[in-house]
């Protein structure tokens, strides 16, 4: 019985459904905002719960906690924003957002979760559940994949690009390991109504990419924001604090120059040596790891340096 209700729950959340619902604006508010309320208590379980089983199955419990909250009609438009533990972003022309989170195994490794939910014409529910596939992603930097192999990660800055055929750069935190921290830039976009991750526009170092994987060490803070003065994603360049430890990602760390991915046609090509004394200061509303509250501070500065 319990494997058959974790089933229906997971394909609640997984597959791209449509609900209408006939509630009155004053009478949603009132139930989102009781939700909104479950939803945080829940997340601070799903962060500071002390066992594994605890987290995950009150990750479960938010997860369907969740998805009766955005059931609402017009759900889109509530933004959630006393949520700590949780991104949720949305696209500059009001597409869709993306909600994602991640839960903290006892061995340091990371699991993470999110969907995408559309802006439908009727305000009612239309979501895509992303399924975190990254232990199994071989080879992210060139891989496309459907929202059934994610590559998880926690957003916290949505560019859109007006190709075309439009697409989304998402920037992303992914705590990896104990020793190692990652950050994403990854692309978000739609073909047949449905996303799809990853796109070959990131061009440098004689390679073309899909997407943009950093990995360094859990000890240091690495930038990477997007400057719209200069339409650049600027980052910390990273190198081994020993250079005999090349490809030992652990050691890796901020070596005090900078480079950058700017976009060109509608491309993103890679940029060295960039000069950050008069560069302007992004304030994004960018992740915050919310582990124990006394290390909030400190991964609030890692996140959005």
């Amino acid at each position: 019985m319990k494997k058959t209700c974790l089933g229906l729950l997971l394909f609640l959340f997984i597959s791209p459904i449509c609900f209408a619902q006939q509630v009155t604006d004053a009478a949603s508010l009132k139930q989102l905002r009781v939700f909104e309320d479950s939803l945080k208590k829940l997340g601070r379980t799903v962060i500071n719960g002390r066992e594994d089983v605890e987290r995950i199955n009150t990750n479960y419990a938010m997860i369907k906690t969740l998805v009766s909250a955005l059931k609402i009609n017009h759900s889109f438009s509530y933004p959630f924003d006393s949520l700590k533990s949780i991104s949720i972003i949305g696209s500059a022309d009001n597409l869709f957002r993306i909600i994602t989170w991640h839960v903290t195994n006892s061995d340091g490794s990371y699991r993470y979760y999110g969907t995408i939910q559309m802006n439908t014409p009727d305000g009612s529910l239309k979501l895509f559940g992303l399924e975190d596939y990254s232990p199994l992603l071989k080879n992210p930097e060139d891989s496309v994949v459907d929202n059934h192999k994610w590559y998880g990660a926690q957003y916290y800055k949505i560019i859109q690009v007006n190709a075309a055929t439009p697409y989304y750069v998402l920037i992303g935190w992914k705590g990896h390991t104990e020793k190692i921290t990652k950050k994403v830039i990854e692309v978000l976009s739609f073909k047949n109504d449905k996303p799809v991750f990853g796109l070959p526009v990131f061009d440098g170092n004689g390679k073309t990419r899909d997407r943009i994987v950093f990995e360094f060490t859990a000890q240091a803070a690495m930038m990477l924001k997007f400057d719209e003065a200069s339409n650049t994603i600027i980052f910390d360049h990273l190198s081994p604090a020993d250079p005999k430890m090349k490809g030992h990602f652990d050691t890796y760390g901020p070596d005090m120059t900078y480079s950058g991915y700017r976009l060109k046609l509608n491309r993103w090509v890679y940029v060295d040596n960039l000069d950050m004394r008069n560069a302007p200061q992004a304030n994004d509303d960018q992740y915050v790891d919310p582990k124990k509250q006394a290390l909030i501070d400190k991964q609030r500065a890692q996140i959005k340096n």
